[in-house]
């Protein structure tokens, strides 16, 4: 896939942000100040719930916090996310998601395989090509870290790609079952943020999954609060924990 720089702008602090399609998916890239360094940037992956213009503000943060730590972060739009096509299957399992919830009920396993399962196996193989295109730019280089966004993504990208160096993963969507499976067999190190009063979480299976991982090195941060009361300090241990592994 090619990547295509299309626009570009200087955030406060000196970070350079750039737009860029890869085969036309859009993406957003954030490199430090200090683009003079000696040596390559460490690249980290930042996940998201879909909708790249609306995760803007909260992206660009997040791209800050990494370019202090002197690391590069990027983007990609998901599929069926912002102006990509919509999948009429994943807007039939939405609704019927929601439906259940609305009914106070728990949505079946059948809901949240055809939700979460396309998507997985669409948006890996696209993160990996973005992978390809941003490390071969001048002044980016390995290791790589992940950090956020849907986590049976982050999963199945930690398990397939060996560049991963250590995953900052968000307890924060419905996990397919057969994900555990996945799970299992990571060893990389992990790092899970849980909002306990998550209104829209499934707090046990965010548990069972957390217990499910094989890395010898995962830590669990569970915070009181709601999907977006993640509080600053959760971000910061987050943001050392990167460091430790990517520096």
């Amino acid at each position: 896939m090619h990547l295509t720089l299309t626009a570009e702008r200087r955030l406060d602090g000196g970070v350079l942000e750039r737009a860029f399609t890869l085969d036309g998916i859009p993406g957003l890239l954030w490199t430090p100040a200090t683009e003079s360094a000696p040596e390559p940037a460490p690249l980290v992956l930042l996940g998201h719930p879909g909708d790249l213009h609306r995760m803007h503000p909260r992206l660009a943060a997040r791209a800050r916090h990494c370019a202090a730590d002197g690391f590069a972060a990027a983007a990609i739009e998901l599929p069926g996310g912002g102006d990509r096509p919509r999948s009429p299957e994943a807007d039939q399992a939405r609704a019927d998601l929601q439906r259940a919830l609305a009914a106070g009920e728990r949505p079946s396993e059948d809901v949240i395989d055809r939700l979460v399962l396309p998507l997985v196996d669409q948006a890996v193989p696209e993160a990996r090509a973005a992978l390809d295109a941003l490390l071969a730019l001048p002044g980016i280089g390995g290791p790589v870290g992940y950090s956020g966004g849907i986590i049976s993504i982050g999963v199945r990208l930690a398990l397939v790609d060996p560049r991963i160096a250590a995953a900052v993963l968000f307890a924060g969507s419905y996990v397919p079952r057969t994900m555990f499976d996945e799970a299992r067999r990571l060893t990389l190190p992990l790092h899970v943020l849980l909002q306990w009063d998550d209104e829209g979480n499934d707090r046990q299976l965010a548990l069972d999954l957390f217990d499910a991982f094989g890395s010898p090195e995962k830590t669990l941060n569970a915070n009181m609060g709601g999907h977006t009361g993640v509080p600053p300090s959760a971000a910061e241990a987050a943001a050392r924990f990167l460091a430790r592994h990517l520096r």
